[in-house]
């Protein structure tokens, strides 16, 4: 799975709800790595609240700090407090962990397919992005993020989702490249 790439329009991003969060984090970021977390304004994103989320970096793992109503109806569980990483296997889990870190500390918008099932083996595509945000301190700690079905089947909501797999990730970055590469292109030294 690729680590990074140019960026690109909203192309590849198949969901509307994606490029909706997208476009607005984007647009919130002021060619920053990421914007400050009190930057975002939910009232401009109201209508893909229910699929949005937010994670908080922690020393003890990649916890949700809210995750919308639809989330929580999909996988039959309220979220928050868990620990987003527990949700995959241990190759996901390591793979996943090392994109996030490359994201607090060089920006880009990690796009990601997952294929979820239900216990009695009934399947269903999302797509999903998180993206950074600086909390209290100068640094990402917090991820804002949404997770969209296109075309939701008829079940969904009313058996959980039991697991996950990724199917594809990749980075993409907003500016063309990671964020340190393009600060020293915009301040070249003297």
């Amino acid at each position: 799975m690729p680590i990074g790439r140019p960026p690109n329009s909203r192309d590849d991003m198949k969901n509307r709800t994606t490029q909706v969060i997208y476009g607005y984090w984007n647009e919130v970021r002021h060619g920053r790595l990421a914007p400050k977390r009190f930057d975002i304004e939910p009232a401009r994103i109201a209508g893909i609240l229910a699929e949005t989320l937010i994670l908080e970096h922690a020393p003890d793992g990649i916890r949700f700090r809210l995750a919308g109503t639809r989330i929580a109806e999909q996988f039959g569980a309220e979220l928050r407090g868990m620990d987003f990483l527990d949700m995959w296997s241990p190759d996901e889990r390591h793979e996943l962990r090392h994109q996030l870190e490359t994201l607090r500390n060089q920006g880009g918008a990690l796009l990601f397919e997952i294929d979820a099932r239900t216990a009695g083996d009934r399947s269903v595509t999302f797509e999903a992005i998180l993206l950074p945000l600086v909390h209290t301190r100068d640094e990402v700690d917090r991820f804002l993020g949404a997770i969209s079905c296109a075309s939701p089947p008829f079940w969904l909501g009313t058996e959980p989702l039991t697991s996950l797999h990724l199917v594809s990730s990749e980075i993409v970055w907003p500016d063309g490249r990671p964020h340190g590469v393009t600060e020293r292109l915009a301040h070249p030294p003297c």
